[in-house]
């Protein structure tokens, strides 16, 4: 078994590491090491930084950034589509 200075440099541990040092290849990990966990010397998974989410934007997300025109509904002049009826 690895002891914790040598899991520091393992770039592939077995299960028995993996369990006993969990929180320092978390480390490794959120520094973006990728960390492969074996058994019996056979790649299993691989501990990887979570992809972060994307955080959508609510109500209120652009306040102060949008202007809009007092008269932004009102009827578009013919000239703007000409042949068209707007009626």
């Amino acid at each position: 078994m690895a002891t914790a200075e040598e899991i520091q440099h393992l770039d592939t541990v077995n299960v028995h590491e993996a369990k006993t040092h969990l929180s320092r290849l978390l480390e490794r990990v959120e520094r973006g090491e990728e960390i492969v966990i074996a058994r019996a010397g056979k790649p299993v998974a691989r501990l990887v930084p979570a992809e972060p989410k994307v955080k959508r934007g609510g109500l209120g997300r652009y306040k102060g950034e949008i202007w809009m025109s007092e008269d932004f509904d009102e009827p578009l002049p013919s000239q703007v589509f000409p042949g068209f009826p707007l009626d």
